[in-house]
């Protein structure tokens, strides 16, 4: 099985890269720079390493990427400073994610192409009724309006919801929302629901980055719980004590 990492550089994709590396997956990653990968990731074997900026390729360079590949796995995100908030590229996610798909639809794959986007339990599943109280949809469109990320990531989902859909013939997708992002030095029990079960905003839970990475890869490794989680956009949270 061969995954396409995107944000591998980050805090959950360097996670997720050492845990398919770790299942004898192969690996491709696209990074601004490789030394900001550990050593020991960058000499595995099955660790392919492309040095460029994902939106700054062609199209044809980002369809090469994705030919040969089983799944692809989007950890992009906004770095959480004034330039990477507020300056270009300010739909980082929704463009990559779109292009992404656009190449899985040129290569024609013979089944279709796993596709998992990090996204953020404060967005909603709009193919579902998400209860959401009058509080908490004021904040959220005061977010939408005052920090682009959240935005970003908002479109990015609703491109997979209403443009792939469910019936694609080249991608099939899940949307993984974590709550607090939290370290962690390992895997810990975790559960997962469909829908939000507290409030992102007054009533956040924790939901470490080990956990998110785990999910992610057994989504895109374990036909049974891909089976049960495409097309949908599962919330994941910690088990507390």
């Amino acid at each position: 099985m061969t995954i396409l990492v995107l944000g591998a550089t980050g805090a959950t994709g360097r996670l997720l890269v050492q845990y398919l590396l770790e299942r004898s997956k192969h690996v491709r990653i696209i990074v601004r720079s490789k030394e900001a990968l550990p050593k020991d990731l960058l000499a595995h074997d099955n660790l392919s390493v492309t040095e460029a900026s994902l939106l700054d390729l062609s199209d044809a360079a980002i369809t090469e990427q994705v030919t040969g590949c089983d799944a692809i796995v989007s950890c992009l995100g906004h770095n959480m400073t004034f330039k990477g908030m507020f300056l270009p590229p300010r739909r980082l996610v929704t463009d990559a994610t779109r292009r992404l798909c656009e190449a899985a639809a040129a290569v024609k794959p013979a089944t279709p192409i796993r596709f998992v986007l990090m996204n953020t339990s404060g967005n909603s599943n709009r193919d579902l009724d998400e209860p959401l109280s009058s509080a908490q949809k004021i904040v959220l469109a005061l977010i939408r309006t005052l920090v682009p990320p959240h935005a970003d990531n908002e479109a990015a989902a609703d491109y997979l919801r209403t443009e792939i859909g469910q019936q694609d013939a080249a991608i099939e997708w899940t949307a993984v929302r974590p709550d607090g992002l939290i370290d962690a030095p390992e895997a810990t029990p975790f559960e997962v629901h469909p829908s939000p079960i507290r409030s992102a905003i007054f009533d956040a839970g924790q939901t470490s980055r080990m956990n998110v990475a785990s999910f992610m890869g057994d989504l895109v490794i374990e036909d049974d719980i891909w089976a049960q989680w495409k097309g949908q956009m599962p919330v994941i949270y910690n088990v507390e004590d």
